[in-house]
């Protein structure tokens, strides 16, 4: 199979020659294999396992996305993404990552909120004049 890994912003990763990949659902985790039926997944977050047949079991850890399935090939689409091929290291990458991402976010709703309350000034000015 092919995977192909998508952000909003670029493409994560396209790996060939996939043999097994394992998701996380809603419902809980399932398992693709080469010759099973197209399907589409809403991924939950949590960790995607993915095996080629150079490598056995690369972890990406993912946010909530979608998974298509189309033939050979698999595409996953997500807002975040971090891989690799230790739990224990991606666990700390995930943990430097998502936290990073978090303050980013605080700057952003923060900025949103002071947008939001000088446009609600400015209709009060407008109402009252």
């Amino acid at each position: 199979m092919q995977l192909k890994i998508l952000l909003p912003s670029r493409v994560f990763g396209e790996i060939g020659d996939v043999t097994r990949i394992v998701a996380e659902a809603r419902g809980g985790s399932f398992g693709i294999l080469p010759h099973r039926l197209d399907c589409v997944a809403a991924l939950a977050p949590g960790i995607l396992t993915y095996a080629t047949e150079e490598k056995d079991d690369v972890y990406v850890a993912i946010d909530e996305g979608v998974l298509v399935k189309v033939g050979a090939e698999v595409l996953v689409s997500v807002r975040y993404a971090v891989g690799g091929t230790d739990l224990g290291q991606l666990r700390q990458a995930v943990e430097r990552e998502f936290l990073s991402l978090g303050d980013r976010e605080k700057n952003v709703r923060a900025a949103v909120a002071k947008l939001e309350s000088g446009l609600i000034r400015r209709f009060a000015e407008f109402h009252h004049a």
